[in-house]
């Protein structure tokens, strides 16, 4: 079994110290395990050991990132020898540190995001990136301090641009929270005879698929994509997709599937084509468990579209 970490992301002043005192403040949370509580940034607002329910909690305080390796991490538990872990993540510091280095038997149990709503727009505009790496994994985001006049649907359209499955929470000053309830309809119908999928919808039609793949067994669609071989595949069968990207040029991908046609083909790597096939999940050479393959019905030579690399806005 895997010792469960318990994984406070955010940015400073966000909430994360208030959250975690609370939860150990709570006999119905803190009763009597041994927790560690790593400490990767200091804000205004501190730790009171003296309110904990119990005394099965250690603080250890981490200044630096370049702390986080495995050997340190497995040297902290075996003194501490603990029963879990509870990690409020410094915002400025990429979460895929401490992924890479986290211990084989550390296992992350929830994983929130604090941030203050009166700022959260703020810093997505200003720090991109590190609000992507801290929305990308977490189950919930909790906008704290959310004042009545609050832009849902703009706060809405970021994380969503980033996340469908995280819950959005807002907690209001006195005390009240409410969660977001905004439909976020696909831009192309599901249930059509054939699912055309626009140039611009490309991202959300790749993110739906990943996301919920039984949703479009059986489903015809139609797609323009660029094509790659790979000379794993059988000379009938291609990769068609499209570049994405999610946050910035760094994490562009090519986000496609595996194509079967029924002759072999001669479509070259960068070949723009507009396709059109019915998905079955299966599992391919391409694939380390199921995923989509095509098999096409028709395709025909296409322009790239205006936006080559595909968005979510």
């Amino acid at each position: 079994m895997k010792l469960p970490v318990y994984l406070f992301t955010g940015f400073l002043e966000g909430g994360k110290t208030s959250m975690i005192q609370e939860s150990l403040n709570d006999q119905n949370f803190n009763s009597g395990e041994k927790t560690l509580v790593l400490m990767c940034e200091e804000g205004i607002e501190e730790l009171d050991p003296s309110k904990f329910w119990g005394q099965n909690v250690r603080i250890k305080y981490i200044e630096d990132e370049s702390e986080l390796t495995k050997d340190n991490l497995r040297n902290i538990v075996k003194e501490h020898k603990t029963d879990r872990i509870i990690i409020e993540y410094n915002g400025m510091w990429s979460l895929q540190t401490l992924y890479a280095n986290m211990p084989s038997d550390w296992g992350i149990y929830q994983n929130i995001m604090f941030a203050d709503a009166n700022s959260f727009i703020s810093y997505n505009n200003n720090m991109r990136q590190l609000v992507y790496d801290k929305l990308a994994d977490a189950e919930m985001i909790v906008l704290n301090r959310t004042p009545n006049d609050i832009d849902k649907e703009e706060i809405h359209k970021v994380i969503r641009g980033i996340t469908r499955r995280a819950a959005i929470v807002y907690d209001y000053p006195d005390g009240h929270v409410e969660y977001d309830e905004i439909e976020d309809p696909l831009p192309f119908d599901v249930n059509a005879p054939v699912v055309e999928i626009a140039d611009e919808d490309y991202a959300l039609f790749y993110r739906d698929l990943s996301e919920d793949m039984s949703k479009y067994n059986g489903k015809t669609v139609k797609f323009k994509g660029i094509v790659c071989t790979d000379t794993r595949l059988q000379k009938n069968s291609v990769i068609i997709g499209r570049h994405i990207m999610t946050c910035c040029a760094d994490d562009i991908q090519y986000g496609g599937m595996v194509c079967i046609f029924n002759t072999p083909q001669n479509l070259k790597t960068k070949d723009w084509i507009t396709v059109k096939g019915s998905i079955k999940i299966e599992k391919t050479v391409l694939y380390k468990n199921q995923g989509p393959v095509l098999y096409v019905e028709s395709t025909e030579f296409a322009v790239s579209p205006k936006q080559e690399v595909a968005t979510f806005y």
